[in-house]
């Protein structure tokens, strides 16, 4: 996910290069609620981009609404372009000025692999959150990172194989898959790990590290032996949660929205300076 003005836009890396959601970018400049119906409009309005619309947009793999990973038209950078020019928005310069951004950000990255990591901290200290929060969220997507390349070197197939792994952890973890996790919480397209609070994504960290140690013990090869490696790990870090709870009384697994709560603060924030 990027954000543009507060609207949250989903990308993948192919063929070198961003891809991001037509959809995304479409509901961010309009502001329609039915990005489909108004594509639909939109192609047929502009007959020369409705021509073109099958070498602009390609379907690659993202996460959907409901937490599961589907087919998504997506576009580069330049096919977004020729895609805004059917879009009557005054927010389509600065979404151009926006986008050329973020792919020059990726190249930098690219060469310095730090200014990723920096750029996420100084994305969530924008955002309001705590520094402890912020540390853990960054332990967690190294350890995230870690898995995700195990996996990758054993045979898992990027996509749909991530995805039920994800699942089988949480699920052994937390008793709740990630598109249940959401729907607790009362998210829909939203990063579930940036709504957690610093319990949960100590457990999230403990479920996948876990799961790591668990394949490279096993040398597991191939989906179906580390979706064991993920269900021994999961499980691990399930009864590592049974077992804090017992001891404290305190429940890790809320309806709790962490990221609601900080902008919730920070409205409040400015009411009572206003006073």
């Amino acid at each position: 996910m990027v954000v543009f003005q507060e609207k949250e836009i989903r990308r993948v890396w192919h063929q070198e290069e961003w891809w991001f959601s037509v959809a995304d970018v479409v509901e961010a400049l309009s502001e329609t609620k039915d990005a489909r119906q108004y594509i639909k409009k939109m192609r047929s309005r502009d007959p020369a981009l409705n021509a073109k619309w099958g070498t602009i947009c390609t379907p690659l793999h993202m996460v959907a609404p409901d937490g599961k990973i589907r087919a998504t038209n997506a576009a580069n950078t330049e096919g977004i372009f020729r895609i805004i020019q059917s879009i009557p928005s005054p927010k389509a310069e600065p979404f151009k000025a926006w986008l050329a951004k973020v792919g020059y950000e990726r190249v930098q990255e690219i060469e310095n692999p730090e200014l990723a990591a920096q750029r996420s901290r100084e994305y969530y200290q924008a955002l309001g959150y705590s520094e402890e929060w912020i540390e853990r969220r960054m332990q967690a997507i190294a350890v995230r990172g870690q898995l995700t390349d195990e996996w990758k070197s054993r045979g898992v197939q990027e996509g749909q194989e991530f995805a039920i792994l994800t699942a089988e952890i949480s699920r052994a973890t937390f008793g709740l898959t990630p598109s249940e996790y959401k729907d607790l919480k009362g998210l829909t397209r939203e990063n579930l790990r940036d709504h957690m609070t610093g319990l949960e994504l100590i457990f999230t960290m403990l479920g996948e590290e876990g799961t790591r140690i668990e394949a490279v013990k096993a040398d597991a090869q191939g989906f179906v032996q580390n979706k064991d490696a993920a269900l021994k790990g999961g499980t691990a870090a399930g009864k590592a949660l049974d077992a804090f709870e017992e001891s404290t009384g305190d429940k890790v697994v809320t309806g709790e929205n962490y990221k609601q709560q900080i902008a919730e603060a920070k409205q409040q924030q400015r009411i009572d300076t206003k006073k």
